[in-house]
């Protein structure tokens, strides 16, 4: 149901609409091809797992001690890039940071702190786990936007919370603006209900005169540190995210204030669903949350975010089986 609607005439002859959409239903889950012993294999782990509390606590214990290797960070510790790390304890692995062409660079550095996340393939990044960008990183958040061929987002943090700020906004409030040699044009954004809305960017490099459209996935009821109060509203919005994804190879640019807390959480449950939806006869989540922290340090934070996983993915995998043909 549409609302209110309007437009705006601007240079690149585009049309800025902002609409406020009230959902009918929820989404409902997509098809899939997955294992049916799996899933009913997987909710019989979950319900083991957060009816056995000590279990839970064991299993994160054992996660909180694991050690990834390699592990260097020397890029991320030089003294030029010190600055560009919105966190100091928070940095990319030297072997699974995002690379920026430094020639094309505003000060001609290759850094940024953002690390790739794969699944399988080595070779093609499922996403890009970042921190949200600081106002003197914006331009190189945009550059990796383009070189990393990326043309979806999801943001999992408000700008500002309790006063403190979790991340530049990055894009135009309307209109367009300029990072380096990027120029982003908002052309439109819903707001789809009090969890999450969707922007869509006009994105050119002003080098090349290419373009490309970048869709912005913002979901702002998940607090720093913590979890959102329902699995229901984050899994309708991962939906949403890959209804607009599917079919595309580029990794996903996924953050939030430090690119691991609930950008972790977030790239866990997509990860571990899309196995599952691919026909996966095993899925171990902790073993998946290891080959995450492979490659950056500290994704999924605490325990909790831990137990919001396996909530998730259990909601998700009995809606499916609920949704299969009897």
């Amino acid at each position: 149901m549409i609302l209110e609607k309007f437009h705006e005439n601007n240079s690149l002859s585009l049309c800025k609409t902002v609409t406020f959409t009230l959902l009918l239903r929820s989404e409902e889950p997509a098809l899939t091809n997955m294992d049916i012993s799996t899933g009913h294999m997987v909710l019989s782990y979950m319900e083991d797992h957060l009816k056995n509390k000590d279990r839970l606590e064991q299993e994160w214990v054992a996660l909180c001690a694991y050690e990834a290797e390699p592990c260097a960070t020397t890029v991320a510790m030089k003294q030029d890039n010190l600055k560009k790390n919105r966190y100091p304890d928070i940095i990319p692995y030297d072997h699974s940071r995002v690379i920026l062409n430094e020639l094309a660079n505003a000060s001609s550095s290759d850094y940024i702190n953002a690390s790739t996340i794969t699944d399988h393939d080595p070779r093609n990044p499922a996403y890009i786990a970042t921190q949200g960008p600081l106002s003197h990183t914006a331009a190189d958040f945009w550059q990796m936007v383009w070189e990393q061929g990326s043309v979806v987002m999801v943001m999992l943090t408000r700008l500002t919370e309790d006063g403190v700020v979790m991340s530049h906004r990055y894009w135009p409030e309307e209109g367009s603006e300029l990072y380096h040699i990027y120029e982003v044009h908002l052309v439109s954004e819903h707001i789809w209900c009090d969890d999450y809305l969707v922007r869509s960017f006009y994105l050119k490099n002003l080098k090349t005169g290419e373009t490309r459209t970048v869709t912005q996935f913002h979901f702002l009821s998940w607090p720093e540190a913590g979890t959102p109060l329902s699995t229901k509203a984050l899994l309708e919005f991962r939906r949403k995210v890959n209804k607009s994804y599917r079919g595309r190879s580029c990794p996903i640019v996924v953050h939030c204030s430090d690119g691991v807390g609930r950008t972790g959480t977030y790239c866990l449950i997509d990860m571990v669903l899309n196995r599952m939806s691919k026909g996966a006869k095993e899925i171990d989540i902790a073993a998946t949350l290891e080959h995450i922290r492979d490659q950056r340090p500290f994704m999924v934070k605490s325990r909790q975010q831990f137990e919001f996983v396996l909530m998730a993915v259990a909601e998700e995998v009995h809606a499916i089986l609920r949704a299969l043909p009897q």
